[in-house]
């Protein structure tokens, strides 16, 4: 599913306008990044959690020419499913 078709569905549920929908999209959107990038952890209760984790600086190995680069530690966003997602996709 891309975004487009999120639009549609949401559109369809919750019976507003597709510009409406995309409009309430992007703002959750925007609201999900602004909290990661404060560092703090949004969840939604029956769905999951997305929160930032963070990635030690490591060594690797360029490929093309096997030389051995560093490469930077970094923070990473990440989601946890909720039981109520897990169960819905599990279900028989």
């Amino acid at each position: 599913m891309n975004k487009s078709e999120l639009i549609d569905a949401i559109a369809g549920s919750a019976d507003i306008s597709k510009a409406a929908a995309g409009r309430a999209l992007d703002g959750a959107v925007e609201a999900i990044k602004v909290a990661l990038k404060k560092g703090d952890m949004v969840t939604l209760v029956g769905f999951g959690s997305f929160y930032v984790g963070e990635r030690a600086a490591r060594t690797g190995r360029n490929p093309r020419t096997g030389d051995t680069i560093k490469i930077k530690a970094a923070k990473v966003p990440k989601f946890r499913a909720g039981k109520g997602l897990k169960d819905a996709i599990n279900k028989k």
